[in-house]
C-alpha cells in the first residue's frame, strides 16, 4: 500500500495511550519454591495495586492476594522486595496499613504486625530454624529520620527483635544454607549504595540474634551489592573495585575474582531485591550483565572463570531466580513486550509464564534503537538509543525532518533499556524522532562513568543530552526547530536544568522534576537526603553551590514553553518544587500548562493518570510545534498560549 504524505507529528498510529493501559502489567520480582514460581505484578486497571501470581509445577496459575491488597513496601521510599515465600507460607507488606500479612496454602491472609509505623521489606529466610530477618524503617519518632534496622521474627511473627542497628541502612540480608551466618550490606550518610557500601556478616545465636559481626569488604569508596550464598555456602557479591561490578566471593577474610571482565554484573539498585544473577548449583551461575549499555544473558563456571554467552532473541533480563533445573527471570526486547520466562538449565529452552501486555503490534509500526556513541565535553564521548519515526502508513513531506524528543532518564544514577516501552513507540510511530539519553553518571558502562555525574550533576547530563541533540542535527535526522526534552525525578532536574542552562529546546515536560535544590535537601525523604552531597556538594556548606544549580533561580534565561506533571502525594519530589516553576513562567509569559494528580506519588501508577500524562505532553507539543493530531486528545489548558503560536 503507497504511503500517504503527511507531516511528522500527525501520523495516525494504532499504539495509543488506552492500549498502553488497556490489560498491561507491570511485572516485578520472582521468587521459586521448590518446583512453584511466584511474581509481583501491578495493575493500572485497578489503580496500580500490586499483587502476588503464583505459577505450580502443573501450571495451575492463581493471583495469591486479592484486592483490597496490595502488595507494596516504601522501605526507602521506593520500596522492593515486598514479599517472601518460606514453604507454603507466603509473607508481603501490605501498602495500606504497612503492615505484614502471612497467607499460609489456600488460607486467607492474616496480620502478623501490628505498627502501621514499621515498614518492612527485603526478608532473609532462615529455614533451618523457622525465621526470617526483615529490614525495617520505624518512622514512630520522625517520618524524615526513620530507623533503619535488621529484625528478626519467628515463622508466624511473634518474637520480634532488632538483630542489627545503629548504621543509617541495611538491605540484602541473607542467611547461610547451614543457618549459621546472616550476610548483609549497609551504609550511612553521605553515601548511596552505589557509591559506597559494606558486606558485613554475622553469626547466627540460637534465639535468632547475632554475635561477632564483622566486615568482610567495602567502603572506602567500593560499591558493594546482591551478596549471594552458595548451595555450599561460599559468599557471592558484586563488587566495582575494578571499576566494573564483578563477581567476587569470600573464603572467611580471603577475597577472589570469579570473573573479571569489562562489563556491569550489577544494576542501579534504588529498589530493594535486585537480583542480577543467580546459582544453578555450586558449580555454574546463571547471569545478566551490560556490555556498552546492552544487557546479555550469560552462564558463569565459578572455578575457572570462563563466562559463556547464552544467546536468544532477549536483549533485557532482571529479577533471575533459580530452583537447580530452571532459571526464572524477567525478559524483553525492542519488539517483545517484557514477560516473565523460564529457562531450562539443561537445554536453554525458554518458556514464557506471562506476558505484560497481550497486545500483538505490527512489528512494522515499531523503531528499533539505535545504540549511538556522540562527542561531548572535556574530549570525552557519551552513550545514547535513537528512535527513528517508523509507520508504515505515513512519509512526510520531502525535505521536511521530524521533531526530536529528548527522553532524560531518572535516577540520576540509572540507565535506559532496550526493551520495549509502548510510551516510545507512542511517539515514533506519531513521527517523532527520540533519543533516550545515557548520560555520563548512567550505570553500565563501569564506575569511571559513573563518576562522570560526581560533584556535577546539572552539567555533565546538560552536556551529553545537548551534544546528543547537536550529534542528531549535524547527522541530518532531526529538525533543529523542533526539538523538546522531557524526564521524570531526576530526569525532571535534567529537563529543566537543561532549559534553564541551554537553548537548543524549543519547548520541555517536566514529569515530578526537582526546580529547587536546598528545599529537597531539607525536605526529601531519608535514602535521598544526602544524595545531592556526592552529586551537587556538601550541604550547607557550599551552600552556594545549590543556587548555582537549581533552575527556579534562573527563569530569567527561560525562553520556550514547558508543561508539568506531579501527584499531588508525592513525598520523594513533593508540589513545592513544580508550582514556583510553573508561576515564575506564567509570570514571565511563557507558555505554561500544570496538570496535578490526586492520589498519584512519585510516579503515576493509575491507568486514568497515564493516559492523560501521555496524551496531556503530545497535546502540548501539537500546539508549541504546530501540528495537528490525528487523534482527538483531550485538550491542556495552557497559560499565554497566543493563537499566532498555534
Amino acid at each position: 500500500m503507497e504511503r500517504k504524505i503527511v507531516p511528522y507529528g500527525s501520523w495516525k498510529s494504532p499504539i495509543t495511550s488506552e492500549l498502553i493501559i488497556k490489560d498491561t502489567v507491570a511485572l516485578e520480582g520472582i521468587a521459586y519454591e521448590g518446583n512453584d514460581l511466584y511474581w509481583l505484578e501491578r495493575l493500572p486497571s485497578e489503580g496500580g495495586r500490586s499483587r502476588v501470581m503464583k505459577k505450580t509445577s502443573d501450571n495451575a496459575l492463581a493471583e495469591q492476594t486479592p484486592a483490597p491488597f496490595n502488595v507494596r513496601t516504601r522501605v526507602h521510599e521506593y520500596g522492593g522486595a515486598p514479599f517472601a515465600v518460606f514453604g507454603e507460607r507466603l509473607y508481603f507488606s501490605n501498602f495500606e496499613d504497612n503492615l505484614l500479612y502471612l497467607k499460609i496454602g489456600e488460607n486467607q491472609p492474616k496480620q502478623i504486625t501490628s505498627d502501621s509505623n514499621h515498614r518492612y521489606a527485603d526478608a532473609g529466610i532462615d529455614r533451618p530454624n523457622q525465621r526470617l530477618y526483615w529490614i525495617r524503617e520505624d518512622h514512630t519518632n520522625s517520618s524524615l529520620a526513620p530507623e533503619t534496622t535488621i529484625v528478626v521474627m519467628n515463622a508466624d511473627g511473634s518474637d520480634q527483635k532488632i538483630a542489627v542497628s545503629g548504621n543509617d541502612f541495611y538491605s540484602n540480608p541473607r542467611v547461610s544454607p547451614d543457618a549459621k551466618h546472616l550476610a548483609y550490606l549497609t551504609w550511612s550518610h553521605p553515601h548511596m549504595p552505589w557509591d559506597e557500601s559494606e558486606l558485613w556478616v554475622a553469626d547466627i545465636n540460637e534465639d535468632g540474634t547475632l554475635s561477632n559481626n564483622r566486615k568482610l569488604t567495602g567502603g572506602s569508596g567500593v560499591s558493594i551489592v546482591q551478596p549471594l550464598w552458595s548451595p555450599g555456602g561460599t559468599l557471592y557479591f558484586l563488587s566495582d573495585h575494578s571499576n566494573w561490578w564483578n563477581l567476587m566471593r569470600c573464603y572467611g577474610s580471603h577475597k577472589e575474582e570469579v570473573c573479571p571482565v569489562k562489563a556491569e554484573f550489577g544494576s542501579h539498585s534504588s529498589v530493594l531485591g535486585k537480583s542480577d544473577y543467580c546459582f544453578v548449583d555450586e558449580n555454574t551461575i546463571i547471569a545478566s550483565y551490560s556490555q556498552h549499555g546492552m544487557r546479555q544473558l550469560a552462564s558463569v563456571d565459578v572455578w575457572n572463570g570462563r563466562l559463556n554467552p547464552i544467546t536468544n532473541r532477549f536483549t533485557s533480563f532482571s529479577s533471575l531466580q533459580s530452583n537447580g533445573d530452571k532459571v526464572a527471570f524477567i525478559a524483553a526486547s525492542p519488539t517483545e513486550f517484557p514477560r516473565i520466562t523460564v529457562m531450562d538449565t539443561d537445554s536453554l529452552k525458554l518458556e514464557d509464564i506471562k506476558i505484560a501486555s497481550e497486545f500483538l503490534i505490527d512489528t512494522d509500526y515499531l523503531s528499533l534503537p539505535e545504540a549511538i556513541e556522540f562527542p561531548t565535553a572535556n574530549n570525552k564521548t557519551a552513550h545514547a538509543l535513537y528512535y527513528a519515526p517508523s509507520n508504515p502508513d505515513f512519509t512526510a513531506p520531502k525535505g521536511e525532518k521530524p521533531p526530536l524528543l529528548v527522553h532524560a532518564h531518572g535516577g540520576p544514577v540509572g540507565a535506559t533499556s532496550s526493551a520495549l516501552n509502548l510510551v516510545k513507540q507512542y511517539w515514533t510511530s506519531r513521527g517523532f524522532a527520540l533519543v533516550d539519553v545515557n548520560y555520563g553518571g548512567s550505570t553500565g558502562y563501569g564506575r569511571e562513568y559513573r563518576d562522570r555525574l560526581r560533584g556535577r550533576w546539572g552539567i555533565v547530563d546538560v552536556e551529553d543530552c545537548a551534544n546528543a541533540v547537536q550529534y542528531l542535527i549535524d547527522r541530518g535526522d532531526v529538525d533543529h526547530g523542533r526539538v523538546a526534552i522531557a524526564g521524570g525525578s531526576a530526569g525532571g532536574y535534567t529537563t529543566l536544568a537543561s532549559l534553564v542552562f541551554t537553548d537548543i529546546y524549543k519547548a520541555g515536560a517536566s514529569h515530578f522534576g526537582l526546580s529547587e535544590l536546598e528545599s529537597f535537601v531539607l525536605e526529601t525523604h531519608k535514602f535521598e537526603s544526602h544524595y545531592l552531597h556526592g552529586l551537587i556538594a556538601p550541604y550547607p556548606e557550599e551552600k552556594h553551590v545549590f543556587h548555582e544549580r537549581s533552575p527556579i533561580h534562573f527563569t530569567d534565561r527561560l525562553s520556550c514553553p514547558v508543561i508539568f506533571f506531579q501527584g499531588l502525594d508525592d513525598k520523594v519530589v513533593p508540589p513545592n518544587q513544580a508550582v514556583p516553576m510553573v508561576e515564575a513562567l506564567r509570570k514571565k509569559g511563557l507558555p505554561v500548562a500544570y496538570l496535578e494528580f490526586e492520589g498519584e506519588g512519585h510516579g503515576f501508577r493509575k491507568a486514568e493518570n497515564i493516559k492523560r500524562s501521555i496524551d496531556g505532553e503530545f497535546y502540548f507539543y501539537s500546539c508549541i510545534f504546530g501540528f495537528e493530531p490525528a487523534d482527538k486528545i483531550e485538550p491542556v489548558e495552557i497559560d499565554n498560549l497566543h493563537s499566532e503560536e498555534i
